[in-house]
């Protein structure tokens, strides 16, 4: 199902024997477009302190209590690695976590396309053993070619240019709650036709320049102008989603944006 993550963030989490925190943020893949660590603020609990969370362990939320239950204790999120959550999180950083929980990382061999080698609710445990030393040692040699995680707040707000010129910003992300997969920017488009709001799939992105807090897309003004309209009560059905992907000649659907840096 899919979700704004304006309202997935204020979810609470409950460890086993209390509460955790909050959401606050997440980090998504730029290449892949995956969100794969929720930013949990633990408040006064430790002093203020935020720490990551995979989404591979948070399951399916609870809506309506506005809560996700974790198989963790207080004390174990109390001792996890350090991570300044306001600076680019890399491999190193994530791998320091993995390690510290004994889960295998996403990046793995997982059990669906963007996971984490565990997926909540089928029974078995995240604390899968830690990494051998060859497989740490190959995750360090990778560490440098991987992009770096991206906050879901800092790009929100971010101006979306499209072939011929600028059209709105990034109001929200749509994000399926089983693999945690960004499925649609919300870009409000208010600046050049009133009330307007539309989807941009992932797919459609051609470049993110994080110096200029833009996103670049591969089609027209027109063509987004265009397209089927959206609004919080829009249900984002299969009836839906095939109309958009017909519209845009299913050119967003399975496509990925060009990874940050890359010449155009």
């Amino acid at each position: 199902m899919l979700w704004n993550a304006s309202a997935i963030k204020g979810h609470a989490i409950s460890a086993r024997d209390g509460a955790v925190g909050t959401i606050v943020d997440f980090l998504f893949d730029d290449a892949s477009w995956h969100v794969r660590w929720a930013v949990i603020e633990t408040g006064n609990w430790l002093s203020g302190r935020k720490v990551l969370l995979p989404t591979s362990i948070l399951g399916t939320p609870s809506h309506e209590g506005r809560l996700f239950s974790v198989e963790l204790t207080k004390q174990q999120v109390k001792d996890s690695p350090n991570v300044d959550t306001e600076r680019p999180v890399s491999r190193q950083l994530e791998t320091h976590v993995y390690n510290y929980y004994g889960w295998n990382p996403y990046w793995g061999n997982g059990l669906y396309a963007g996971a984490y080698g565990y997926t909540a609710g089928m029974g078995s445990s995240p604390f899968l053993g830690r990494h051998s030393e060859r497989q740490e040692a190959a995750d360090a040699q990778r560490e440098h070619d991987d992009p770096n995680l991206r906050s879901v707040e800092a790009v929100t707000g971010y101006h979306i240019h499209a072939s011929d010129g600028e059209i709105g910003h990034v109001e929200d992300f749509l994000i399926e709650d089983g693999d945690w997969g960004i499925h649609y920017l919300v870009v409000d488009t208010k600046n050049w036709w009133p009330g307007k709001k539309v989807l941009i799939a992932p797919g459609l992105v051609e470049a993110i320049d994080w110096n200029a807090r833009s996103v670049t897309l591969a089609v027209s003004r027109k063509k987004v102008k265009a397209s089927p309209p959206y609004d919080h009560s829009t249900t984002v059905d299969p009836i839906y989603e095939n109309h958009f992907n017909n519209y845009y000649g299913g050119i967003g659907q399975n496509a990925h944006p060009q990874p940050p840096g890359m010449p155009r």
